[in-house]
């Protein structure tokens, strides 16, 4: 072809892309060319619309009238845009076309000027590699796929390859058919939690299926697929999944297994409520097959800056043994757990508050749902709730509180109900409100008031609810005022005196007399009325704080800058009077005959176990006498010459004794003593020790040791003996304990920017922008080759950690223990507590952890945890055990890691009672 000719051609084609332009604006179309991203590449063109369909890629979209598209269709492609003689434009590298909110995006991209048909498709690089899949978006739905034939006017269109995103799982199909109301009609599709989407690990293949995006999926005949094995078994006719983007009602599947001890079981399975969006509720119950059955009620509610709680209760009743035998049994348990808390920025003045957790005693034995109950072991449990109200411009506090505490070895009970306390904050009532000159000596008296109001029981779990309000509960109310003052003596001397009152208000009193069987007191005659057991006491106080430097010599070095000792001293003086006497009738004389025929006198209270007691015997004349030490030092840095660090020797050293002048006898008390040394920043040792005063003498006859009045530095045995102490520290090892220890790691900032990606010059990662390494555009598309991400180095190796951590708890206690006749002092009993717990994680998808407690009195493992976790990427396998004490059993699981499949699982465990001997 000559070149003349080549030329007519060109200025052919300019005139008809002239031609078509002027026909498209004269024809009102839509079809506009909105950019091209590589210039020079670009043909700008737009052509008149029509609706016909292609009958090729849509046979129930023909014979319809032309018509325009409603607006305008824009496209673009990065690398080129061609048009041809049939007016078909061929977008060529990352081509993309918008169409009001639908949005097309592929490598190669082929649309059809005459009509609204657009058709995309993958790409292929030098190596062969599939690249570049055709993404459209309609709102907010996405289809990814390899082909794809759309029609922009019927919004009709034929997929293959499509997968798209519902809920938790993943949709694909071979062939898709794409509806104008947004339903996909599939065949031979398949569902996955799975993101290996080209290959998943598990799906339920769906012969035939209708997706309605965000709503649900309806299918004919499904079976379940794992590693590409069909389990054809487990096939159903048909299955349905709904969607929802928010939390809606619905049924919730039980779980099915066996027991020895129960029989077949249905269990955790019922109805999910949502009520609200502020509350919840579900409904669950189990049934076995011999008999067992139970209910459970569970609820969240929450409202922000309000309150948030949980609630949760359930009954249970268990039959084990056959009826009519001897190892029958049956068993009615309930159980109640509670949680509420306020936000503080709810009402600043009033708070209220719940944490219940309240059982009967055989409950948390019956209730085997888990592994291992630890509320099995738990001997004691406590409820309360507690209401506080404070008064603005007010010294006032109103609390109210109910409390349960139980105990489960004998099923005993103890209720507070109510429990009131009204308190006032100090004020001082002589304080001048417009003071005028220095402040006056009486202006320095304080006062306070606490009051107490109790109703309370301590019976059965099975007496509780028969028991009278009057002869079985114990009621009273308490009123303390303390006043106190300070005063400077000698501008360094503190001078503190008080002043107490104590008041009891008792509905109840109790005549006691002596047994002769018993050998001992018993309660005769209980009298009901309004009873005043009071007591005072007056005391003052003298402290001050004294301060020792000592620097050490100069040959010494200057190392150690100083060394500085506090010493606070505070002795008190504390007069109360006999409260015993029989002026005041809160203790009574009584004289019996013994079985010797001798007269005894016994002194007792009429009102002993009452709630808050009764006054002390005997006049006080305390003098108590402390001491506070602390020793620090400071020392100069070596990083820096004029720096100086401080260094606690001492944190706490405290010495208390007390001597009651007004005491016939033993008028010494025992010593004690409180260290308190800072080793570091995590690790303070804290010992609290008594130390005996006083010798002791042994009773040949009863066999039974008594103290002596005489101190033990009157005998040569120095100021006392160490009666009873007891500390207990933790520590936990891991992998960067070994790298501060040895220096051989690196510290946290070294490894977060050492470990920044593939080590690339600019620091940045290519998957951060999307790209991947071979250029491809990544963005989180569903269609493609998944990438092993792992953590780097700065030279681009893979960094391998192993995380692990073990810790452990010791617990030291050392006590009297039997007494020694012939040291004539007691021995020392010594016990230990230890408890530990590790947990490590050898590879990326594999972790084991335990926890334990070892007995130092039998010498072996009391109580052993073992849990084994593999993460099988869109599967989840568990393992746990306890392979000694008395609840030795396992459990063992593999189920879908996605909520929505929860059911898709295999469960297999053991019963601790079926380890269990009988005998």
């Amino acid at each position: 072809m000559s070149t003349l000719a080549l030329l007519s051609i060109v200025i052919l084609m300019k005139y008809r892309l002239l031609i078509i332009f002027i026909l498209s604006f004269l024809g009102g179309t839509s079809l506009y060319s909105q950019r091209a991203v590589a210039p020079g590449d670009s043909i700008p063109g737009a052509v008149s619309e029509t609706a016909q369909q292609d009958s090729t890629a849509l046979a129930d979209s023909t014979a319809h009238k032309k018509q325009g598209l409603d607006a305008v269709v824009t496209y673009s492609a990065a690398d080129s845009i061609v048009m041809t003689a049939g007016n078909w434009a061929y977008l060529f590298g990352d081509g993309n076309v918008k169409y009001q909110q639908i949005e097309l995006t592929a490598e190669n991209i082929e649309m059809n000027m005459d009509s609204s048909l657009v058709f995309a498709k993958f790409g292929l690089d030098s190596i062969g590699q599939e690249f570049g899949y055709p993404l459209f978006k309609d709102g907010g739905e996405e289809y990814e796929s390899k082909t794809m034939r759309y029609n922009f006017g019927t919004k009709k269109g034929y997929i293959t390859d499509v997968i798209t995103q519902q809920g938790e799982g993943y949709v694909t199909a071979g062939r898709t058919k794409k509806m104008d109301n947004d339903v996909l009609n599939m065949v031979g599709g398949k569902y996955t939690t799975c993101d290996e989407h080209e290959h998943p690990h598990f799906y339920i293949q769906m012969t035939k299926a209708k997706v309605r995006p965000k709503k649900n999926i309806v299918t004919g005949p499904v079976y379940l697929v794992f590693e590409d094995v069909p389990l054809y078994p487990l096939g159903l006719p048909f299955c349905f999944f709904p969607f929802s983007t928010t939390y809606s009602s619905g049924i919730i599947m039980p779980t099915f297994g066996d027991e020895n001890a129960r029989g077949f079981f249905l269990r955790d399975g019922g109805y999910y409520f949502a009520l609200s969006d502020y509350i919840d509720l579900a409904l669950t119950g189990e049934i076995y097959t011999k008999g067992s059955w139970g209910l459970a009620a569970r609820s969240s509610y929450r409202k922000r800056y309000r309150f948030s709680g949980n609630f949760d209760a359930s009954y249970l009743v268990t039959r084990l043994g056959d009826k009519g035998l001897p190892d029958y049994s049956l068993a009615k348990d309930f159980k109640i757990r509670w949680t509420h808390t306020q936000d503080p920025k709810a009402n600043p003045y009033q708070n209220f508050s719940a944490s219940v957790n309240f059982s009967t005693s055989s409950y948390d034995r019956n209730n085997t749902n888990s592994l291992f109950n630890m509320d099995a072991t738990q001997n004691t449990k406590g409820s309360s709730v507690n209401f506080t109200q404070r008064f603005p411009n007010n010294p006032f506090t109103l609390s109210a509180t109910m409390n349960i505490n139980q105990r489960s070895s004998d099923s005993s009970i103890s209720v507070t109900l109510p429990d009131i306390s009204v308190t006032m904050s100090r004020i001082f009532p002589f304080k001048r409100k417009h003071a005028v000159g220095a402040e006056r000596w009486y202006e320095k008296i304080s006062m306070s008031y606490t009051g107490y109001l109790r109703n309370s029981i301590d019976t059965k779990e099975n007496l509780l609810f028969k028991s009278n309000i009057i002869k079985d509960w114990k009621n009273a109310m308490q009123h303390q005022i303390p006043v106190s003052a300070t005063f400077s003596v000698l501008k360094y001397l503190n001078i503190s005196p008080s002043f107490n009152y104590t008041e009891r208000w008792y509905t109840s009193k109790t005549e006691q007399e002596y047994d002769l069987q018993q050998k001992r007191m018993v309660a005769r005659d209980t009298t009901y009325g309004f009873y005043r057991v009071y007591n005072f006491d007056a005391s003052v106080s003298a402290s001050t704080t004294l301060y020792g430097f000592y620097k050490p010599l100069p040959f010494l070095g200057d190392k150690v800058q100083m060394i500085r000792h506090r010493f606070e001293p505070s002795v008190s003086l504390s007069i109360a009077p006999d409260f015993g006497s029989s002026r005041f009738g809160f203790f009574k004389d009584y004289t019996f005959r013994d079985e010797y025929g001798q007269n005894q006198t016994v002194t007792y209270s009429p009102f002993d176990g009452q709630m808050f007691g009764v006054p002390s015997r005997g006049k006080q004349g305390l003098v108590s006498f402390s001491v506070n030490n602390n020793i620090e030092m400071k020392i100069r840095t070596d990083k820096d010459s004029t720096g100086v660090r401080k260094i606690s020797l001492i944190d706490k050293l405290s010495l208390g004794m007390n001597y009651n002048m007004a005491a016939d006898s033993f008028k010494w008390s025992d010593l004690t003593v409180g260290l308190r040394l800072k080793f570091s920043k995590s690790y303070t040792l804290n010992l609290n020790m008594v130390f005996d005063t006083y010798t002791y003498g042994y009773d040949e006859t009863t066999g039974r040791p008594y103290k002596i009045d005489k101190m033990r530095w009157n005998s040569g045995k120095g100021i006392g003996r160490l009666r009873t102490t007891g500390t207990s520290f933790s520590y936990t090892f891991n992998n960067e304990t070994f790298n501060k220890l040895f220096g051989g790691g690196k510290s946290k900032s070294d490894s977060q920017n050492n470990s920044s990606g593939t080590g690339t010059e600019d620091g940045l990662n290519p998957e951060e922008d999307g790209t991947s390494e071979d250029g491809q555009k990544s963005g989180g598309r569903l269609l493609g080759k998944k990438k092993e991400a792992g953590e780097t180095d700065a030279d681009g190796y893979l960094v391998s950690k192993i995380p692990w951590s073990l810790s452990f708890n010791y617990g030291l206690n050392l006590n009297y223990g039997t007494f020694n006749p012939k040291k004539m002092e007691y021995n020392y009993k010594l016990t230990h507590s230890l408890s530990f717990n590790g947990n490590i994680q050898p590879t990326k998808n594999w972790r084991f952890n335990f926890n334990a407690t070892y007995d130092f009195d039998t010498k072996k493992i009391s109580y052993m945890t073992c849990n084994i976790t593999r993460d099988l990427h869109c599967w989840q396998m568990t393992a746990s055990f306890i392979p000694v004490g008395p609840y030795k059993s396992y459990s063992f699981s593999i189920a879908v890691s996605s909520s929505l499949l929860k059911d898709l699982k295999l469960d297999k465990r053991s019963n601790y009672r079926d380890g269990q001997q009988w005998y």
